[in-house]
């Protein structure tokens, strides 16, 4: 079962991630909640913050607001579960689906990817807007990015 989906402001400052794809006839919703501190257990892992309070996104670390405890970035991602409402675009089927938030390279994009249960269609969440290299074209890439 999934998390509960965001529907607030205040909910979507709890997340890691969010972003909502469409994808020829199918389309996706993808979330991941923060999770607490392993060290203390009260605060939310996230990003250091400057000293102006901005936070820092290039960041190689998620630091506890709390403790100071932090954690490579790579390890704590890898360690989170992303939660995906979708729509099949090859049978249109709907469903959703808890998968670990660790991407792989498809089609030479990095993406969360999974297969659709009813048909086996590989569905790919791709990093930042990326269009899937065509098979037999060498260097096609998409310039428009969308930073979540």
């Amino acid at each position: 079962m999934l998390e509960k989906k965001p529907e607030s402001d205040a909910e979507i400052e709890k997340l890691v991630y969010y972003t909502q794809r469409r994808m020829n006839n199918g389309k996706s919703v993808t979330w991941i909640y923060r999770q607490k501190c392993p060290k203390c257990g009260k605060g939310l892992m996230g990003k250091p913050r400057s000293a102006e309070g901005k936070i820092k996104i290039r960041a190689p670390e998620y630091v506890c607001p709390d403790c100071g405890y932090s954690v490579e970035k790579k390890a704590y991602e890898e360690s989170l579960t992303a939660n995906i409402e979708y729509v099949c675009p090859k049978c249109r089927h709907e469903g959703e689906i808890q998968i670990p938030y660790k991407r792989k390279t498809f089609q030479g994009v990095p993406s969360l990817l999974f297969d659709c249960p009813k048909c086996g269609e590989k569905i790919a969440i791709t990093k930042k807007m990326k269009e899937p290299k065509k098979k037999g074209a060498v260097g096609l890439d998409d310039d428009s990015h969308h930073e979540e």
